[in-house]
């Protein structure tokens, strides 16, 4: 009797020791779930969402804002920086669009306050798609179902720079990525996550990685200073905040980027410095927090970290409209 009292108690020490974290009661977490996408108004969207994948909108006729913020590639392009007209080496590298509706700000240095504010950024950046938003209005203007599209959305034939960035980010606002496997143990699913996983996020927490990486987008919410515990060291040229307010305290000092699908969105940083997520966890952990993680800890940092890949937005690709005998034809290599 003793004996089979004596073997059950060690089952249930043993059970306890392997049962998954996240079964245990526990408070708030710092990072939460991603609410779906809630569309207002479907024909706005649709105009946007032809408007964010039309080249025309640039002076090649080539680029346009999916060719950086790539939708198949986790709303970013994988280079360490984009390239732009005439094959032009970006100047930092491209932060993802997913879910950036949640973002503080726009951009890495948050020079544009809104999604609208950022969308007529690149059409006239010459370095970008080299357009001027006078000419892409006027180029918008020749293609009749543009016309009517607009008539109908705006109720005005009319089409001007502040209507074509309302639709493309009102298209933009839609691209969110909710149901991660995280956000599922998030709300009670214990077996979403594994046990090294859950362990990960142990050590995210406890490392102090989430007074930056917080909210439902796991960032994105502030500006803070790369190189907190030691120089980071580069050879990119970019000042990061100070850019915008002219304060030497805002110095290097970046929007933090979301950790929302963070495997799909390599290189990593502002200069694309880090290829892989196990180096950006390295690199993180010792120049912000001064921590130096094991190969152990790392992995299961990294694992924490792929959870966070959300459902991708799933869209059927737009039809443009057809450009007219009147519309400007592209000259991609003059």
């Amino acid at each position: 009797m003793y004996s089979k009292l004596f073997a059950s108690s060690v089952a249930l020490f043993m059970a306890a020791l392997v049962a998954p974290i996240a079964s245990q009661p526990r408070g708030p977490e710092p990072i939460t779930p991603i609410p779906a996408a809630t569309v207002s108004n479907p024909m706005l969207v649709e105009l946007g969402k032809k408007l964010y994948f039309d080249p025309r909108l640039s002076k090649s006729g080539f680029i346009s804002c999916n060719s950086c913020h790539n939708l198949s590639m986790g709303g970013s392009d994988n280079l360490k920086s984009s390239i732009g007209h005439n094959w032009q080496k970006g100047p930092i590298n491209s932060p993802t669009v997913l879910n950036s509706s949640m973002n503080v700000a726009q951009f890495w240095d948050g020079r544009a306050a809104t999604l609208k504010a950022q969308a007529g950024g690149p059409i006239a950046n010459p370095g970008e798609m080299a357009f001027t938003h006078e000419l892409a209005v006027s180029m918008l203007g020749t293609i009749p179902g543009y016309v009517l599209e607009f008539d109908r959305v705006f109720k005005t034939r009319s089409i001007d720079i502040d209507k074509v960035t309302t639709a493309i980010a009102a298209f933009e606002e839609t691209l969110v990525t909710p149901n991660a496997r995280f956000d599922k143990w998030l709300q009670g699913n214990w077996k979403a996550i594994s046990l090294d996983e859950q362990e990960g996020y142990a050590l995210f927490k406890s490392s102090g990685c989430t007074a930056c990486h917080n909210g439902p987008a796991a960032g994105g919410a502030s500006f803070r200073k790369m190189g907190v515990v030691e120089p980071y060291k580069t050879d990119n040229p970019a000042e990061g905040r100070v850019a915008v307010t002219g304060k030497d305290a805002d110095r290097f000092n970046f929007k933090v980027p979301t950790l929302r699908n963070v495997e799909l969105t390599y290189p990593y940083f502002h200069d694309g410095a880090a290829d892989t997520l196990a180096e950006s966890v390295e690199v993180m952990g010792r120049i912000q927090l001064g921590r130096r993680y094991t190969a152990g800890e790392t992995a299961k940092i990294v694992a924490f970290l792929k959870t966070l890949t959300g459902e991708q937005p799933m869209l059927t690709m737009p039809q443009l409209p057809p450009s007219s005998d009147l519309t400007p034809r592209p000259e991609p290599f003059k």
